[in-house]
């Protein structure tokens, strides 16, 4: 591997790499021992898994170019055309994570926008990207900290839905106000391109369709997760073994190699005391500044072992997804596709990105205050 390379490398994966150096100081300083194999939470590792083969498999058969070209058919001008792609953001994320929904839908956007109203671009991928960490919050596998936290804290969906649901339904208040920054000018319905004329593959829809019911119910642990990976394993094997190659396996060992940290921090006696006094009543606030500076997934696996209010840590670290373009891995998705169609605008994108940003997170933090869970 040549250096350019492994600069690219880095850039791509910088949160996989800072995981694997954090495990290796962690190693030095905890000796590898038999405690190493309670460190792994294998649940949430299979449910990842599983939930993103399965996307591959939606996206494989056709189901989100359709949902897509459904959208933008009824658009009549380019305000009505980019809300209709930030509420597509918002509710799929939900189901989809809110990097999948990025991933399908940012291009699209960027290249539909550009034809029809290239100013407008800019802003409707900033809304977009905080549709997709906003609307993900609602449910358990909309993003990876809340599948975590989920898990560990082992909530039922009535204390899940209690802590999330109101900051998600301002959100939804708020993306609508947002959307009437769009500038609106009059275009002719937008057609989406050959890719999502292409007919829905029906069995392979509902072979996935079928996977997706499976591990929605191991998430809520109706079904257990072993049988689950047993079973999308067996499939892919017999129907898409390259959706193997589709899954992101850098975000999994991401997962494992935090697992190992934490595990080690966590028996460090001095760290662990201070660690969690430092969190004790602040989940909240200690869950939105540190996604601030390392990204709302690693913030939850850090701090969830020292929490002792794992709702309050849970709408934190949901809520630091807004702010700055790290706090969210989201968000550097949108940034990189924006910045690869569009070279030499990202100056601008980032200095809307944060304004926008920062005028979403005050009133959802007040809410969270008002609330009572800071």
């Amino acid at each position: 591997m040549n250096g350019r390379a492994v600069v690219c490398f880095l850039k791509k994966e910088a949160v996989l790499c800072l995981s694997f150096l954090a495990a290796l100081i962690s190693v030095f300083l905890v000796l590898p021992d038999e405690k190493y194999g309670t460190y792994i939470d294998a649940r949430v590792l299979i449910l990842l898994f599983c939930l993103m083969a399965v996307v591959s498999g939606f996206r494989e058969a056709g189901i989100l170019s359709r949902v897509s070209s459904l959208f933008l058919r009824r658009a009549a001008s380019s305000r009505r055309l980019g809300i209709s792609l930030v509420l597509l953001c918002f509710f799929c994320s939900m189901l989809l994570t809110n990097d999948v929904a990025l991933l399908t839908f940012v291009p699209l956007c960027i290249a539909v926008m550009q034809s029809v109203c290239p100013k407008g671009t800019a802003i409707t991928v900033v809304l977009m990207t905080v549709a997709a960490n906003l609307g993900s919050m609602a449910t358990p596998v909309g993003n990876p900290q809340n599948l975590y936290l989920y898990g560990y804290y082992q909530l039922n969906p009535a204390e899940f839905f209690s802590v999330v649901l109101p900051t998600v339904g301002i959100s939804f208040l708020l993306l609508l106000a947002a959307g009437q920054l769009i500038p609106s000018e009059k275009i002719r319905p937008v057609l989406t391109g050959e890719e999502s004329e292409k007919p829905v593959e029906k069995k392979r829809a509902m072979l996935f369709g079928a996977l997706f019911l499976l591990a929605l119910l191991a998430v809520l642990r109706v079904v257990p997760e072993w049988p689950l990976l047993g079973i999308t394993v067996g499939v892919l094997l017999l129907f898409s073994r390259r959706t193997f190659l589709r899954v992101d396996w850098g975000l999994l060992l991401t997962f494992v190699f935090f697992f190992v940290f934490v595990g080690n921090l966590g028996r460090m006696e001095p760290v662990y005391q201070a660690v969690a006094a430092w969190t004790k009543g602040s989940e909240l606030w200690c869950g939105l500044l540190l996604s601030q500076g390392i990204s709302n997934v690693p913030a939850a696996m850090m701090l969830a072992p020292f929490a002792e209010n794992g709702r309050a840590l849970l709408l934190g670290v949901n809520i630091g997804g807004l702010g700055t373009l790290v706090a969210s891995l989201a968000s550097l998705i949108s940034f990189k596709l924006y910045t690869a169609h569009l070279p030499g605008k990202g100056g601008r994108y980032l200095l809307l990105f944060t304004a926008i940003n920062l005028l979403f997170l005050l009133p959802v933090v007040g809410l969270a205050v008002w609330m009572g869970w800071a």
